[in-house]
């Protein structure tokens, strides 16, 4: 068996392996989610547990349970905390969503016979017509869009995630190096170094934007919503809660929250100066993101371009729900060292060279 032989057995017994792979988490992707959440929380904990383990007096086992108990210990508070206001305020969303509708209706019209009036070229009579039935219209999609926010909620398995992903992380930290170790035992010797290097490149990506993101999103989350109480926005709050957790679906986060907001303020208000007043918060906000938090906490140079970023978050939840979204940059990240390698190996070949 030739060379070309051996190379082509290679790569189509990878994308076996990968195939495999990937069928199995999409069969399996209603009961992976609080093992991957546990595999998650294990990756960002690892660095605390390996500086505890500098200590000779300190086991691996005590190191993870010290790190961990710490965790939970100040995570849980925080869950708490602010799932008892995400729901108060949610109920409240939901309760007042028809007024809201329809409020905001009644604005939008007032605004439209404001503009018919000295431009009466800008909006036909028909469009007027259709707008003064808006409040009445959207009926139909308030009550879709309370059925659909009650399913999710439900579809959320809260006890498995609390019970079971804290023991997947608890084991994940213990025995991390020894899985890793057994992984790369079964990489062939002539490879293996070119493995080690690459997945050092990914984690190396991984961590500086999984890490860095986390940081930004908790930032930003606690700015918009401060700053949207500050305005006394009702439900501002929660917008601004919102807006922080889909800040890492780079400009989605923001984007959202503005336009929500935004729909908030005219039906409560309907004032140019506290329009202007949240639009200012936004402003100060990407502008915080785009020039101090994503440069200094991300960092410019993770090798993940914001575009690509996009993409693979949206395609995972497509295929996978929140489950494809959680392991959708360390996909992106290995599918990008895989295509860099695959270029610099291309361009060394006798293919590109040969003139």
């Amino acid at each position: 068996m030739n060379k070309s032989e051996v190379n082509t057995q290679r790569y189509m017994l990878i994308l076996a392996v990968l195939l495999i792979i990937g069928s199995l988490m999409y069969a399996l992707r209603s009961v992976l989610l609080p093992f991957v959440v546990g595999i998650v929380v294990a990756y960002f904990l690892d660095p605390a547990v390996n500086r505890l383990t500098r200590n000779p007096k300190i086991s691996r086992s005590a190191a993870t349970s010290i790190v961990l108990v710490s965790f939970l210990l100040i995570l849980l508070p925080i869950l708490i905390l602010l799932g008892m206001m995400a729901v108060s305020q949610v109920s409240d969303f939901l309760l007042n969503l028809p007024d809201y509708i329809e409020s905001f209706g009644a604005k939008i019209k007032i605004w439209i016979a404001q503009v018919q009036t000295h431009f009466p070229s800008v909006i036909p009579d028909n469009r007027a017509d259709i707008m003064r039935n808006f409040g009445e219209s959207a009926k139909p999609l308030v009550k879709l869009l309370q059925k659909i926010i009650s399913n999710g909620f439900a579809l959320v398995n809260v006890v498995s995630l609390l019970l079971i992903s804290p023991i997947v992380a608890f084991y994940m930290l213990r025995d991390w190096h020894n899985f890793t170790g057994k992984i790369y035992d079964l990489i062939p010797q002539k490879n293996k170094q070119n493995v080690i290097d690459g997945a050092k490149a990914v984690d190396r990506i991984i961590s500086g934007y999984l890490r860095g993101q986390a940081l930004v999103c908790v930032i930003l989350g606690s700015f918009y919503s401060f700053g949207l109480w500050l305005v006394d926005l009702h439900l501002g709050i929660l917008v601004g809660f919102i807006a922080g957790l889909i800040s890492f679906i780079p400009y989605v986060g923001s984007i959202s929250g503005f336009l929500m907001a935004i729909v908030l303020v005219v039906t409560q208000y309907g004032t140019l100066p506290k329009i202007l007043e949240v639009v200012a918060v936004f402003l100060i906000g990407q502008f915080l993101e785009g020039n101090f938090l994503t440069p200094k906490l991300v960092g410019e140079n993770i090798g993940l371009h914001p575009v690509w970023v996009m993409f693979a978050l949206l395609a995972g939840g497509v295929l996978l729900g929140l489950l494809g979204m959680i392991i959708a940059v360390p996909v992106a990240a290995i599918i990008g060292v895989l295509l860099r390698y695959m270029i610099e190996h291309y361009k060394n070949s006798r293919i590109y060279l040969e003139k």
